[in-house]
């Protein structure tokens, strides 16, 4: 359910109402737009009329969200939901661009990618110290020393970074040089780990999981906003499907199913997507489009040696080509990039 407080009510009458509610048993969470204050209320499933909120002072009105996500809906917070990213906010007017290396490999390897991308319009780096990979016998990243290089490149770059966190008891640590926090497609549904991101107000992008739904990834989000952290992106990476041609199936419908349901930003990743470089391209270009806030893609200046995803990695010159072309389909679109 959400409460929707009349325009002149004061914050005295919030308070009020917010006291009512948890004194029941139930949490709260505030949202304040420009024309309006909504109340969420989530919490113990026991029934609660309607009418006996209704005739608190300052409210206006009570609806009852039907969907099984409540905080990550639009019908919680109408207007959307704007991280701050090295001075532009993921979710406005802008499309981001998160571009690096699938792996943090050496000093050289980090700073060269970092300054090209960069140098191409770049507007975050990404680059994993720690890796999920499907063999335990392939590169499991460098770690701490994976975590001290990005910082590294941040600092010659000023590039905020992104880089993925794998465990709960890692989130203290990689949010110490991470400026947003990861969750990859195979640890979507790992609670632990939500609920240790979630006690942080460091932004987050959550991957959809290869074999999840749309509603299954809003609920993960919704483990994290009930714990009190809004900054999540939404990230479609592609799903497993039968197709052989492509790594997985870019699921491009996602972008406008997602935008009209929740108030979150939605990020797009056609390396991860095609798994081919040759395809990055014409899915990130079809993603701008169908409305994605954002881009992650995979960039590596020696692809064919890199120790993981060379096959989807772009070269900086293919990248630096992509972005002229990303920004005047964004412009097409209303939007910058």
């Amino acid at each position: 359910m959400i409460i929707i407080m009349g325009k002149t009510s004061t914050q005295d009458q919030l308070k009020s109402v917010i006291d009512w509610v948890e004194n029941h048993g139930y949490q709260t969470h505030v949202s304040e737009g420009e024309e309006v204050t909504i109340v969420g209320v989530v919490g113990n499933g026991r029934p609660i009329e309607q009418y006996q909120i209704e005739r608190l002072e300052g409210v206006e009105r009570t609806v009852r969200i039907l969907e099984p996500y409540k905080l990550t809906s639009l019908d919680m917070r109408p207007e959307p939901t704007l991280i701050p990213l090295n001075g532009t906010k993921v979710g406005g007017k802008q499309v981001v661009v998160i571009a690096g290396p699938c792996s943090v490999e050496s000093r050289e390897q980090i700073l060269e990618t970092a300054k090209l991308v960069k140098e191409a319009g770049a507007t975050a780096l990404r680059g994993g110290a720690y890796k999920p990979r499907t063999s335990p016998y392939a590169f499991q990243g460098m770690g701490l020393a994976g975590l001290e290089l990005l910082a590294e490149a941040k600092k010659v770059t000023g590039l905020p970074v992104v880089t993925e966190v794998m465990a709960p008891e890692q989130v203290t640590m990689v949010a110490q040089y991470a400026d947003v926090l990861q969750i990859g497609a195979r640890n979507m549904q790992n609670f632990n780990l939500l609920h240790a991101v979630g006690q942080t107000n460091h932004p987050v992008l959550l991957k959809r999981g290869m074999m999840n739904t749309l509603e299954e990834l809003l609920m993960s989000a919704e483990h994290i906003l009930s714990c009190g952290n809004s900054n999540v992106m939404l990230c479609e990476r592609g799903i497993r499907t039968f197709e052989r041609y492509t790594r997985n199936t870019f699921d491009v419908n996602a972008i406008p199913a997602l935008k009209a349901r929740t108030h979150l930003p939605v990020i797009a990743d056609p390396s991860h997507a095609t798994g081919h470089w040759q395809y990055v391209g014409a899915a990130a270009l079809a993603a701008v489009a169908a409305g994605a806030d954002g881009l992650m893609i995979e960039v590596h200046p020696h692809p064919e040696v890199a120790l993981s995803d060379g096959l989807q990695s772009l070269k900086p010159d293919k990248f630096a080509d992509l972005v002229v072309r990303l920004r005047a389909v964004a412009e097409a679109v209303g939007r910058t990039l």
